[in-house]
C-alpha cells in the first residue's frame, strides 16, 4: 500500500534571521498553523474507516467488466436473486502453499472474497512464494479479491489456537469487504464437489441467514473427555513450536450454558460471524474464555453459541454440507478419502469433501468429471469469455452470470431434504 507523501515541509523557508523573525510575525504564525494543518489532513489521510478496504488509499478498483456499474432497479423480479457472495479462509501449515493454491483454483469466483493464511509452522519464505504466485494470476489481480495474511499465527490441532486463527481470519474478511454473506473455513485437505457456479445458484435462494453446522448436545464420556480436561495452548503466547501443556485438575462440566458439539468445518452467515466478532452480546466472549482451556474447542465453540442464543438458534441447519467418512467406533477425526469413494461422494449431494492426501489421483477426478478445471486454472462459470478448454478465463464478463451445472441439481435435493419438515426442526439444537 503507497501512502501519500506529505506536502514539502514549509520549515525549508528561511526564518532563522533575527531581522526576518522581528519583520515577519505574521508570516511565521501563518507558517505553524499552515504546517499544523496540513500535519492533521495527512494523519487523517491514513485513517481509513472501518468498512473500507485497504486498497481505497491507492483508489485501486476491480476490473469494470467484472463488476459494471448497474443502475438500482425497484421492480426486481423475485424469480432472479442476484448471486450471494462467499468468504473463503483457506488454511495450511508448512508444505501446503501448492495445496492451498489448488484449492483457491478449484473455489475461484470473482464475486467471493479469499484469505490465504500459512501457519508459523511455516517458514516466512514460503509464504512469500504464495503471495507471489498469486500476484501472477491476472483474474486475481483483476477481481482484487485473494490476499495472504503476513503476520501468520500458530493453529495446534488441539487448543484455542485454532479458534484464534478462524476468528482472525473471519475479522480481515469483514474488514476487506463488506459484500460477503457466508463464511467457509477450509483446510488444505478439503476439495469442493461442486462449482462456484453451482453453489452461488443455490445460495442465491436461501435466507441469508442460515448457518450449516453438524451439532449435537449429547456430550457422553468422549466429549467429556474433551471437555473436562484443563490444558494451557503454547500457540497463543509462544513464537516457536512447543508440547501442549495439560494441568493434573479437572473441572466440572458447565450448568450455566448447554455445551453442544460439532465438526471444524462450518458455513456461517456474515450476520452470525458479526455477531462473534463485533456483537454487544457477551456470550461469545464468555464460550471463548471457557473454551480456551480445552481440546479441540473448535469442534464445540461456533455449535455452542448458536445453540444457547435465542437470535441465531433458529437459523442453524445440523449439516455441513461437507461429505467426510469416519473409521468407527471413534468418529472423531475423518479418515483419508480415496477413488474407490468417488461416486458416493458425488451422490451424497455435499458442496465439500474433506481429508485428501496430497496429489491424490482422485482430486485429479474431481476436477476433470465434476469441476471442469485444467491443471494451473481456475474453474470456469458463466464469467469467463474465452474459448472453451484454451485460455477460457482468460478474458472475463460479468461476475453476476452464473452457468450452474449438474452439481447445482445435486446440491439443490440436499439442501431440500434438509430444509423438509421432518428433518428441520426435529434436528435443530434439541437438548437430548
Amino acid at each position: 500500500m503507497q501512502i501519500p507523501q506529505p506536502p514539502s515541509s514549509p520549515s525549508a523557508i528561511s526564518i532563522s534571521s533575527p531581522t526576518a523573525a522581528k519583520d515577519s510575525t505574521k508570516a511565521t504564525l501563518s507558517i505553524i498553523f499552515a504546517t499544523s494543518l496540513f500535519s492533521l489532513l495527512f494523519i487523517l489521510s491514513l485513517s481509513p474507516s472501518s468498512t473500507s478496504s485497504l486498497r481505497a488509499t491507492n483508489h485501486v478498483r476491480p476490473d469494470p467488466y467484472l463488476f459494471p456499474n448497474r443502475q438500482t432497479t425497484f421492480h426486481k423480479i423475485p424469480s432472479d436473486p442476484s448471486p450471494p457472495s462467499v468468504a473463503y479462509l483457506i488454511s495450511g501449515s508448512k508444505g501446503d502453499s501448492r495445496r492451498i493454491l489448488r484449492l483457491l483454483y478449484a473455489t475461484y469466483h470473482p464475486k467471493n472474497q479469499y484469505l490465504l493464511h500459512l501457519d508459523r509452522f511455516a517458514p516466512q519464505a514460503e509464504r512469500d512464494r504464495l503471495a507471489v504466485r498469486v500476484q501472477s494470476v491476472p483474474i486475481f489481480r483483476a477481481a482484487l479479491n485473494v490476499n495472504v495474511i503476513g503476520k501468520a499465527d500458530f493453529a495446534y490441532p488441539k487448543g484455542s489456537s485454532t479458534i484464534s486463527e478462524t476468528l482472525h481470519g473471519a475479522a480481515i474478511l469483514l474488514r476487506l469487504s463488506k459484500n460477503w454473506d457466508w463464511f467457509i473455513n477450509l483446510s488444505s485437505g478439503d476439495y469442493p464437489l461442486v462449482t462456484q457456479d453451482d453453489l452461488l445458484h443455490i445460495f442465491s435462494y436461501l435466507p441469508r441467514d442460515f448457518n450449516f453446522v453438524n451439532h449435537s448436545s449429547y456430550i457422553g464420556w468422549r466429549q467429556a473427555k474433551q471437555l473436562k480436561p484443563i490444558i494451557v495452548d503454547p500457540g497463543l503466547y509462544l513464537s516457536e513450536r512447543t508440547e501442549m501443556f495439560y494441568a493434573s485438575q479437572k473441572r466440572d462440566l458447565p450448568n450455566a450454558f448447554r455445551v453442544f458439539s460439532g465438526s471444524t468445518f462450518s458455513i456461517l452467515s456474515r450476520n452470525f460471524i458479526e455477531h462473534c466478532i463485533l456483537g454487544t452480546e457477551n456470550l461469545p466472549r464468555i464460550l471463548l474464555m471457557y473454551f480456551s482451556n480445552t481440546p479441540s474447542s473448535l469442534t464445540n465453540y461456533f455449535p455452542t453459541i448458536l445453540c444457547n442464543s435465542r437470535q441465531f438458534n433458529r437459523t442453524v441447519i445440523n449439516h455441513n454440507l461437507q461429505y467426510a467418512a469416519f473409521d468407527k467406533p471413534s468418529k472423531q477425526v475423518p479418515r483419508m478419502l480415496n477413488s474407490s469413494e468417488f461416486d458416493a461422494m458425488i451422490q451424497s449431494g455435499a458442496a465439500f469433501a474433506s481429508r485428501f492426501q496430497i496429489k491424490d489421483r482422485v482430486l485429479d477426478r474431481i476436477d476433470k468429471e465434476i469441476l471442469g478445471r485444467i491443471r494451473g486454472e481456475v474453474v470456469p462459470g458463466g464469467w469467463c469469455l474465452g474459448e472453451p478448454g484454451n485460455g477460457t478465463c482468460s478474458v472475463w464478463g460479468d461476475a453476476d452470470v452464473l452457468r450452474p451445472g449438474p452439481g447445482a441439481r445435486r446440491l439443490e435435493k440436499r439442501i431440500v431434504k434438509l430444509l423438509s419438515k421432518g428433518e428441520f426442526r426435529s434436528r435443530q439444537c434439541i437438548f437430548e
